[in-house]
């Protein structure tokens, strides 16, 4: 889970300072600096309330869990996080060179206006969507312990590693560019997004809520394969094996425990988890592929001068 905490908290932190950093930026640049303020007062608030929203959330998952119902909360919340993180991912997708170009325009109607109110706002807003991302992920990779997720190494060193990267890159080094480095990070929000989404179908099927299509003689879910003699999935399952065959896996289980919280991994999985698991890569890497014809389509219609006929 440190891993995963590092991973999410460095990617929506540095999101969030590469555009407050962009619109601060641009604000000293054009001699507007006394606004400054009034953008780290909307961050500043967007951090609370993103708290405040984790706090809340871990009320209600107490209280689920008090009602031995807390099982369907973590279904939601492992389905929300895997719609979140597609959402995020495509977004990624599309920022490139004129990213910076956007947040500026936008900035610049805000300033036409003259209202601090609106600036505030702006970047009040931008922060507490990082923040509130950030709780739902934070939940489905904790099993609902948001706090112990929060507490974690992996959130305090993805936090500062996101703070020294914006700071470097506000500096001037801009060597790799930034639609490029979205794109890096991209890939791993994939494998973590999959994992999440092959969780949630296994616990569904865990429970009944979701049927399988190849069956034991017993009755039972059956398996595609069985790789615990390669890596058990937990070091409970590492123990189970050697007690019943007498011999070690090939891999630990804390190995594979790292594997399953970070890609999903499955030693024996069913049916559908192969298919779902499988079956999120080639569904987001075919939306992405289709975004990307649809940005080349516009590019070339724009670049194509119009031909006037006269009669």
């Amino acid at each position: 889970m440190d891993f995963q905490a590092f991973l999410i908290t460095f990617r929506e932190a540095l999101e969030a300072l590469l555009i407050i950093g962009v619109i601060v930026t641009y604000l000293t640049r054009i001699g507007e600096k006394r606004w400054n303020k009034w953008v780290w007062l909307g961050v500043f608030l967007a951090i609370v309330s993103s708290y405040g929203v984790a706090l809340a959330f871990q009320v209600v998952l107490t209280g689920f869990a008090a009602m031995a119902s807390h099982i369907y909360l973590k279904i939601g919340i492992l389905l929300v996080s895997t719609v979140l993180l597609t959402h995020m991912i495509l977004f990624m997708a599309k920022q490139g060179r004129d990213m910076k170009g956007e947040v500026q325009s936008k900035v610049a109607a805000i300033l036409t206006t003259g209202s601090v109110i609106n600036m505030l706002v702006h970047a009040y807003l931008i922060t507490l969507r990082e923040g509130i991302e950030t709780v739902f992920f934070f939940a489905a990779i904790s099993g609902g312990d948001i706090e112990q997720a929060i507490r974690s190494w992996g959130a305090l060193g993805g936090l500062i590693v996101a703070i020294v990267v914006a700071w470097t890159f506000f500096r001037g080094t801009r060597r790799v560019p930034l639609g490029t480095f979205f794109k890096i990070t991209g890939v791993f929000l994939v494998m973590i997004a999959a994992g999440l989404f092959v969780q949630g179908v296994g616990i569904m099927q865990d429970i009944g809520l979701l049927g399988t299509l190849y069956t034991t003689p017993g009755g039972q879910i059956g398996a595609l394969y069985d790789l615990t003699w390669l890596m058990p999935e937990h070091p409970q399952d590492y123990a189970h094996y050697v007690r019943d065959f007498g011999v070690h896996p090939l891999i630990s289980g804390q190995v594979g425990i790292f594997f399953k919280a970070f890609l999903g991994y499955t030693q024996d999985p069913s049916v559908e988890e192969f298919l779902a698991y499988w079956g999120y890569y080639f569904a987001v890497f075919a939306m992405l592929l289709r975004q990307r014809k649809k940005v080349s389509v516009a590019a070339d219609s724009q670049s194509t001068p119009s031909v006037k006929v006269s009669a």
